[in-house]
């Protein structure tokens, strides 16, 4: 990830408010906005069908394809503007004609990204028993710092036990150390310790730092919306416009959950926890609606300009894994 003088991480092609809009409170409560942002839908679109190949594509076709999803075009020429003013597009024109194209600094975020929603709910569950912490300090007069360092804990996978001290039941890797870092302004300790139930009333369990409650009903929500549809892509009978607006969907409502629930351990989540399932059925979406919806977009940007078509490419979950080492 890089990150400029002053030591703020570069913006992530997504941002944390989609999920947590109250973020900079430290609320437990994993909300997020209604709908998916149109921000947030052409990134998806992009990534799905370029992130292995980086290939530009038409601004008239994005706006189509957006459209296609129930974007206004002044909405979807909005959300491109935006998303090139924030790095996370870049542009070029020829004549009257304008292409985009992910950016390689948010290429790699996106293929990392990728990558941890394929693994996502994949490996057995363990746990060690100890947890993460992270206690920092800053005053407020550091908003901004304050409001990075947070984001970061969130897409980290950690939550607000309390205003100060963060938490997460999985060690830091070398990435997320680096992350850490990165935020850090020497006011920050990194630790790990089991937890020590001490009887007193008013305590808290660490894992009381999520609001599972909320998480399950996101699960439900998510299964609700998705499983109704599973007859239909394996008869074959959902196609066109329909096939890619349903992929860039349950792609956007799914990447959220690494974060809501970032593996947390089977042991301390309430019985028949709905991750497992939630995979299943956002693979099976996902995958079983990549070649139909790879046909119409390659159909919509060939349409706009002739040339673009051949750098689309759909890809399924365990391509996701494939394309995490692009440059």
């Amino acid at each position: 990830m890089a990150v400029p003088a002053g030591g703020v991480p570069a913006v992530d092609p997504f941002d944390i408010e989609e999920i947590f809009p109250d973020v900079d409170t430290g609320s437990v409560l994993p909300r997020r906005q209604a709908g998916s942002s149109p921000q947030g839908l052409a990134v998806t679109l992009v990534a799905d069908y370029t992130l292995s190949t980086q290939a530009w594509l038409p601004s008239a076709a994005i706006v189509a394809l957006l459209g296609e999803s129930g974007v206004s075009s002044a909405g979807a020429r909005t959300a491109v503007s935006r998303l090139a003013r924030r790095g996370v597009l870049e542009g070029s024109r020829n004549g009257r004609h304008s292409s985009y194209r992910l950016t390689p600094a948010a290429a790699a975020g996106l293929s990392a990204g990728g990558a941890r929603i394929a693994a996502f709910a994949a490996p057995a569950d363990s746990w060690d028993g100890f947890w993460t912490l992270v206690a920092f300090s800053l005053p407020k007069e550091e908003g901004t710092r304050r409001r990075a360092l947070r984001g970061r804990l969130r897409w980290l996978g950690y939550a607000p036990l309390y205003d100060g001290l963060w938490v997460s039941p999985h060690a830091p890797g070398p990435t997320a150390q680096s992350q850490l870092a990165a935020v850090g302004t020497g006011a920050m300790t990194v630790f790990r310790a089991r937890h020590v139930e001490v009887g007193v009333a008013a305590g808290r369990d660490p894992i009381a730092a999520w609001d599972l409650d909320a998480v399950a009903r996101q699960y439900d929500a998510f299964l609700e919306r998705w499983q109704p549809l599973l007859p239909r892509i394996r008869s074959g009978a959902v196609v066109g416009a329909e096939a890619v607006r349903a992929r860039t969907e349950v792609m956007d409502t799914y990447r959220r959950f690494p974060v809501l629930d970032p593996l947390l351990p089977t042991r301390l989540l309430p019985p028949g926890w709905l991750r497992a399932r939630a995979r299943e059925t956002f693979t099976a979406v996902y995958d079983g609606l990549a070649e139909t919806a790879e046909q119409h977009v390659r159909a919509a940007v060939t349409g706009s300009a002739d040339g673009f078509g051949d750098g689309v490419r759909a890809h399924t979950v365990a391509q996701l894994n494939a394309v995490s080492g692009i440059a």
